[in-house]
């Protein structure tokens, strides 16, 4: 497995991981976006055929990431799961079951609407609009980090992309961490999602995620 990369952001330490997803060291925190769980039975439900292990092998990352680190929390940026309840979600019920020392921290996307009881019940805090602790805003349209306090915001939404050229007039996109001097938008953490282009400014920082690695653009 490819070594993560080190980003240090207001002298906390954020190792990014090619599976899409940031430890934050100092907080014993895993940070993720959009893994949009359940999306591959909601296109089921409506006709389109979606193999279920796109969804397992999704949360087997998650699973594999938590192992690696050891985090105390987990921090998602919104979109946690696609749409209402399917059975897809009783898989993730009783993964929760067996992780019940580790808090999980929903703030809410557009996607998430699932009932206040139905959370409660896989045990997940929830939070509405911007969660903020130790100087980082978290929130999941980077649209709506408004003005802050000045913290430093973390966001997805977006699922950002980058656009690389190879030899010739040959270009690929991949998925990237984009951050800039204010904000980071982190790239979805499910696989079956689209991308948005990103374009890096001079002083923006964009990690490309190619191949399961980590690919600085500059």
């Amino acid at each position: 497995m490819p070594p993560p990369i080190q980003h240090i952001i207001q002298n906390q330490h954020l190792w990014l991981s090619a599976q899409r997803c940031i430890y934050w060291e100092e907080n014993k925190t895993l940070i993720l976006s959009d893994p949009h769980f359940g999306k591959t039975g909601h296109f089921r439900k409506q006709g389109i055929a979606v193999p279920q292990p796109v969804y397992q092998e999704d949360l087997q990352r998650m699973v594999t990431e938590i192992a690696l680190y050891s985090p105390e929390q987990v921090i998602v940026v919104g979109d946690l799961f696609h749409s209402i309840v399917n059975k897809e979600m009783d898989l993730f019920v009783k993964w929760r079951r067996d992780f019940r020392q580790l808090d999980f921290l929903l703030v809410k996307g557009n996607h998430d609407i699932l009932t206040g009881d139905w959370y409660a019940a896989a045990d997940i805090q929830v939070k509405e609009g911007i969660y903020t602790t130790h100087g980082f805003d978290f929130v999941h349209d980077p649209a709506e980090a408004g003005s802050g306090a000045g913290n430093y915001v973390f966001s997805g939404h977006l699922h950002p992309g980058v656009r690389l050229q190879g030899l010739g007039k040959q270009s690929l996109q991949f998925p990237c961490y984009y951050f800039s001097d204010k904000q980071a938008i982190l790239p979805a953490f499910s696989k079956f999602s689209g991308l948005s282009m990103v374009r890096k400014k001079k002083a923006d920082k964009i990690f490309a995620i190619v191949n399961q690695s980590l690919v600085p653009v500059q």
